[in-house]
């Protein structure tokens, strides 16, 4: 309303003139008050013209109550002379054709004369009231603080809303305090109407108190009734009345039931749903808030889902154990080829597990390079014991609430990774499979590995705790399996926690093995291949293994025959001639030149290159070291992306043959007259370990000495200063790497020796090991007798770098 507007209404209450005509908008049940916002459907024309007439000048309306039977508003004297005028706050046009609108009531208006226009209704009006007085007497304020205290009654009761008090409390105007009172409580229309008309605030103050004492008696007297109908009831008519009495109220204020459905289904799920003590009381304590609760409200759906998660879960759900142990080996034989010690490991469990029920065992952890089989021979031992199977990607985790959920205070908080499986799985006893366990990580969000220390300690689990549900739920039933490819990254605690199982590389014949069992026969299914009798000889999987790939897995191994069966496919498909058997020779021709040289690209025994063996994450691989030196000040240069391991042992090799120049054969004054250049090939990748220390000592004395090392002996071992060789991780995987390459002898470490067992018969019997505890015996073996002419150790153009190195020593 404009400033202009404003001025004209406190001067109507002396001089009508200034009032100016206004539209009228009447209301068929309810009695309109000052001081009060009201919420009014109108559907007769002439209202909704009124409407659209304030709304256009930006003017005030005057409401007035009708007393005829309807709308039709046949006779104006229908309409009281008495009503409200009012500022239109909110108009919204419904698809019904009517209107709803929200005016607040700002003063009492008596009408002097209507005047109807164009299907709209004006009229003159003068605003009435007699002033409220400045100050209380006695009495008056006796009634007010009275008026106070039956408020405070009703609203502690729960008889009326809360936010009466907070309204009533900042009105000091007795007049006003009465019209809020009288409009809250939507008397009959006459009596309402008489009540408007009433100029005396202090008598219209009398009234409201009387309503309200009249209010607070029948209450009392109400709920005297109820509680003694309470106390006759028994506890099923008890429940029936109150949601009866619900739903009658819910009707009244046209509430939709689909609440009463979502409670009245959570509660039979919750009854018929066999849960722990602990639990059963929480969700019955929970359950209870949310019948008090609105549909409404924010915290409904959450408290829903909450419960739904309760129900959902297979608290005391199991499922039976097979302890079949000859099954579970054919199982195990049929999923997998080799893992001799992982399977045998496996029975061991299955055998304690028959003889005493109640046995957690350890929890496994099978460690090795990737495309071995850890991941699916964790879905076998599932399989044996007829369980659930869950796998857990850990990958790339790094907040703890993946493992022990979310606080239902966080917005779409929800459940971790455990209590999520144990859904899935739909029993408490599954078997979880912890994947890439060494892939964990922690942040400013948490450390998940600590958060693992609970569920994988069968003593503590058994009271685990999910910070969305805050209930305590048994693990110990289930049964945790971990893979790795390193055990480097996992935290000492954790590792504490787990039995280790390695999982060596598999050797060129375990892999062919595997294709004709398992990878050739499935690709071919997948290829849709069965009608086309494709064969792979055992020469072209060999030729596919050495040549195409290098890992010690066969994952890669089943990518290639995947390609080549896919290539066949095309052939059906465009009606050429079908290549039927698949030689080296039909491989070389789909998939073109070969990615990998299984042999030593140098075939002289050089100065200055020694070959060593390393240990990478995807198997064993040849790692050549080379050394070369020039005239100079005595410097040393490392390069070939050497890590700080590495680094030291060049300088231990170094100092070792300054140490033992004269018995080595070499001039001992050597570090004051050249410079030392110490490269390990493949630059790109970095390299660290201390098992290349024997290597580097054999490449730096044959540099310096001028003697050659023989080409036909790789080695791996660490050096220490008085040039003790100390032992070594990974020889399975180093042994077979020197397979690949054509070398036939292997200086080791002596205590080395013991760990000729985990290479198979078949391999070992193509290697010489050669046993050493000094270096003095690495160089009496590696380095060639006859010294050999002055020549440019590796600066010679026709050396070569050796193909395909990875890193490391270990």
């Amino acid at each position: 309303m404009s400033k202009d507007k404003k001025n004209k209404t406190k001067s109507a209450k002396t001089a009508n003139t200034e009032f100016g005509q206004l539209p009228v908008v009447f209301s068929l049940d309810l009695v309109p008050f000052p001081g009060v916002m009201m919420s009014l459907y109108i559907e007769h024309e002439v209202s909704q013209n009124a409407i659209d007439w304030a709304m256009a000048e930006d003017s005030q309306v005057i409401v007035i109550a009708y007393s005829g039977s309807d709308e039709g508003m046949s006779n104006v004297n229908d309409l009281y002379k008495v009503g409200v005028l009012a500022n239109l706050s909110k108009k919204l046009k419904l698809s019904d054709g009517r209107y709803k609108v929200l005016l607040q009531g700002k003063e009492r208006v008596r009408i002097n004369n209507f005047s109807e226009g164009d299907k709209i209704l004006m009229a003159d009006a003068e605003i009435f009231g007699e002033v409220s007085p400045e100050n209380l007497n006695q009495e008056q304020q006796d009634l007010v603080n009275n008026i106070h205290a039956n408020l405070h009654t009703l609203v502690e009761s729960e008889h009326l809303p809360e936010e009466m008090l907070l309204v009533i409390e900042e009105i000091e105007d007795p007049g006003l305090l009465a019209d809020v009172l009288i409009a809250h409580y939507k008397l009959p229309l006459n009596e309402a109407q008489a009540v408007l008309e009433e100029e005396n605030p202090i008598k219209r103050l009398f009234y409201a108190d009387q309503i309200i004492a009249n209010d607070l008696s029948q209450f009392s007297v109400s709920e005297n009734i109820i509680e003694k109908t309470r106390e006759e009831l028994s506890k099923g008519q008890k429940e029936y009345f109150l949601k009866e009495q619900l739903k009658q109220i819910q009707r009244e204020l046209g509430e939709s039931d689909d609440s009463n459905e979502d409670v009245a289904s959570l509660k039979e799920a919750l009854k018929n749903k066999k849960l722990p003590e602990h639990a059963e009381k929480e969700a019955n304590r929970q359950l209870v808030r949310l019948e008090r609760m609105h549909p409404e409200s924010s915290e409904y759906a959450l408290l829903r889902n909450y419960l739904e998660w309760i129900t959902d879960l297979p608290w005391e759900t199991y499922t039976k154990d097979r302890l079949d142990i000859k099954a579970a080996q054919k199982i195990l034989n049929q999923d997998h080829y080799g893992l001799e010690k992982a399977k045998e490991r496996i029975l061991e469990f299955l055998s304690v597990k028959k003889l005493k029920d109640d046995s957690h065992g350890p929890i496994l952890c099978f460690v090795g390079p990737p495309g071995v089989g850890k991941t699916s021979l964790g879905r076998s031992i599932a399989s044996c014991l007829n369980r659930k199977f869950i796998r857990i990607a850990l990958g790339g985790v790094r907040d703890e609430a993946e493992i022990r959920g979310h606080r239902r205070t966080y917005v779409g908080a929800m459940p971790g990774r455990i209590i999520q499986g144990l859904k899935e799985a739909g029993s408490s006893n599954p078997v979880f499979l912890l994947d890439e366990l060494d892939k964990v990580g922690a942040d400013f969000r948490g450390d998940p590995a600590a958060a693992l220390l609970e569920i994988l300690d069968p003593q503590q689990n058994k009271d685990f705790r999910d910070h969305y549900l805050n209930i305590n739920y048994d693990l110990s039933n289930s049964m945790f399996i971990a893979t790795a490819n390193t055990l480097d990254t996992i935290p000492d605690a954790l590792l504490d926690r787990l039995e280790v199982i390695f999982i060596s590389g598999y050797t060129a014949q375990e892999k062919l093995d595997i294709a004709n069992r398992y990878l050739v026969p499935r690709q071919i299914k997948d290829q849709g291949l069965e009608k086309t009798k494709v064969s792979f000889t055992d020469e072209a999987l060999l030729f596919l293994a050495d040549r195409y790939t290098r890992e010690a897995g066969v994952r890669n191994l089943e990518r290639e025959i995947a390609s080549v069966c896919r290539k066949v496919a095309r052939q059906v498909v465009e009606k050429k001639k079908v290549t039927k058997k698949i030689t080296p020779a039909v491989i070389r021709e789909f998939l073109g030149a070969t990615k990998f040289d299984p042999e030593v690209d140098e075939k002289n025994s050089l100065i200055g290159l020694a070959r060593g063996l390393a240990w990478t994450i995807n198997g064993g691989d040849v790692m050549p070291v080379e050394a070369s030196i020039a005239k100079g000040k005595g410097g040393l240069v490392l390069t070939g992306q050497l890590g700080d391991i590495m680094q030291e042992s060049a300088q231990a090799a170094l100092f070792y043959a300054r140490a033992n120049a004269e018995r080595l054969g070499i001039d001992p004054d050597f570090n004051d007259k050249i410079d030392i250049h110490i490269h390990v090939p493949n630059g790109a990748t970095p390299k660290d370990g201390p098992s290349a220390g024997i290597t580097i000592v054999t490449a730096l004395v044959s540099a310096l000495s001028n003697r050659p090392v023989s080409k036909d002996i790789a080695m791996t071992g660490e050096v220490t200063l008085r040039g003790a060789v100390l032992p070594i991780g990974g020889l399975k995987e180093k042994a077979l790497a020197a397979l690949q390459y054509g070398i036939s002898k292997v200086i080791i470490p002596a205590e080395n020796m013991k760990d000729l067992e985990d290479i198979p018969a078949e391999q070992r019997r193509l290697i010489e090991f050669i046993p050493v505890k000094h270096v003095s015996e690495v160089l009496d073996k590696a380095l060639l007798k006859t010294v050999a002419a002055p020549v440019k150790h590796l600066t010679n153009k026709k050396s070569k770098q050796v193909k395909g190195t990875l890193i490391l020593g270990k």
